[in-house]
């Protein structure tokens, strides 16, 4: 059968990265849009990347953006905890419009920076505000507007109505292994061991082709 108008835009949107269009073994299927799907698809094809050495922080996320420590790592990573660096990587990656940086407002390897990004940006939407998590948003859980900080972020891959959280992909996650990346199913809490972190709403990120600076 011939692909839909909608399926052809996604493939070629996706080939422009040298991605696959289809989803993995056992993962929902791909959003409709080429910008959403050019997201999922590439935090998924991250899915079993873990740390190295693999009870260190040291990663390539992290020095993608030139942040955290290169002590103690090999050539290429760097050491920080790096669900928020993985998140603005796959982003940036997919075309995304952000500043990653240390400004108020910049996004960086702090997981309430997608927050006072979202915000800032008027993409911000606080769970139980009735939003409806579109796959590519970023979740923040277990955020603290007074303090500013939070404890986790993740990409949305997938939401089934009437579910507690998002399907989603963690970047330093510790589910099954430390500091891996990894899926979250109806994911309403971090993933992260002992911490009872909630959902506490998304940050919708701005596709290429709008200004968001």
């Amino acid at each position: 059968m011939a692909l839909s108008v909608a399926a052809a835009v996604v493939a070629l949107g996706l080939a422009a990265f040298g991605l696959s269009a289809s989803s993995g073994p056992g993962l929902p299927p791909l959003p409709s849009t080429a910008f959403q799907a050019r997201i999922v698809t590439l935090a998924e094809s991250q899915l079993g990347y873990q740390t190295d050495p693999v009870h260190s922080y040291c990663n390539k996320y992290s020095s993608y953006w030139s942040a955290g420590t290169a002590a103690q790592c090999g050539p290429g990573l760097r050491s920080e905890e790096w669900c928020a660096d993985f998140a603005a990587w796959v982003w940036r990656k997919a075309g995304a419009r952000f500043t990653y940086g240390y400004g108020p407002t910049d996004v960086n390897a702090a997981s309430a920076s997608f927050y006072l990004w979202a915000v800032a940006h008027d993409t911000w939407h606080a769970a139980g505000s009735g939003y409806t998590p579109e796959p590519g948003d970023v979740a923040v859980y277990g955020l603290d507007p007074t303090t500013g900080t939070a404890a986790h972020v993740a990409i949305v891959t997938y939401y089934s109505p009437g579910s507690r959280g998002p399907d989603v992909v963690n970047g330093d996650g510790d589910r099954t292994a430390f500091s891996i990346v990894e899926t979250g199913t109806d994911q309403y809490k971090a993933d992260t061991q002992g911490d009872d972190a909630p959902l506490s709403g998304y940050a919708s990120p701005v596709p290429p082709q709008a200004s968001s600076e």
